[in-house]
């Protein structure tokens, strides 16, 4: 077993956290995370469905309180693993790659307690629009009512999880999604849950072309 484009890709993406200062500790959490990876990872094909699946079994080894980070180490670590240089160029470009940990976090709640409130949510104006539009695109593409029903619930537990944020943009959605993945206990719906905020990003961002990314099958 030969784990050289793993240590090769760790070094790489080290490198480039140490040189965007990152202190000393972060980057030795990290470099355990990749080196537990690493194990898995060897003289496997460099495919995004191989990694999840490993990096879903770390996970499940590990408390449900050092997801959010985890997620986070393995989104930033994928592209320099199956060695994408123009993803990596323009990770290493983005003035705010890998700043200081964001001080706001979803608020704590169970997954019951939020789920059980979702028929009762009101949601606003600026919340319905993309439901509105993703009902709409789901419904467009062939979709069951049921998968509907089923993936708008899924997005407006996000959205609520989303309501106190200090801002819209891509790195508050991320990080409000990988703190609501723990939640769910079972890895079908965690996949499922993947998929569908995915998919919403678009709407919710009113990209025109929104429609083009959405995965049914």
């Amino acid at each position: 077993m030969s784990n050289s484009r793993e240590q090769e890709a760790r070094q790489a993406y080290l490198n480039l956290l140490k040189a965007k200062g990152v202190d000393a500790a972060t980057l030795q959490h990290r470099e355990r995370f990749l080196q537990a990876l690493a194990t898995d990872l060897a003289d496997q094909p460099a495919d995004s469905m191989v990694y999840r699946d490993v990096v879903e079994k770390h996970l499940e080894q590990l408390p449900r309180a050092d997801w959010p980070l985890l997620l986070a180490v393995a989104r930033e670590y994928f592209p320099f693993w199956i060695q994408d240089i123009k993803a990596v160029a323009a990770m290493n470009a983005e003035a705010g790659f890998a700043p200081p940990a964001i001080s706001w976090q979803p608020l704590a709640q169970s997954l019951q307690a939020l789920w059980d409130s979702l028929d009762q949510t009101q949601f606003s104006t600026a919340e319905n629009w993309p439901l509105k539009a993703y009902r709409h695109a789901l419904r467009q593409e062939g979709a069951e009512l049921d998968v509907v029903e089923t993936r708008i619930k899924l997005v407006k537990l996000l959205l609520v999880r989303l309501r106190d944020a200090p801002a819209q943009d891509a790195k508050l959605y991320r990080l409000a999604v990988d703190n609501t993945l723990p939640l769910f206990d079972m890895k079908e719906t965690r996949r499922l849950f993947l998929v569908v905020v995915r998919e919403f990003y678009y709407f919710w961002i009113g990209d025109p072309e929104a429609l083009d990314h959405i995965v049914l099958g």
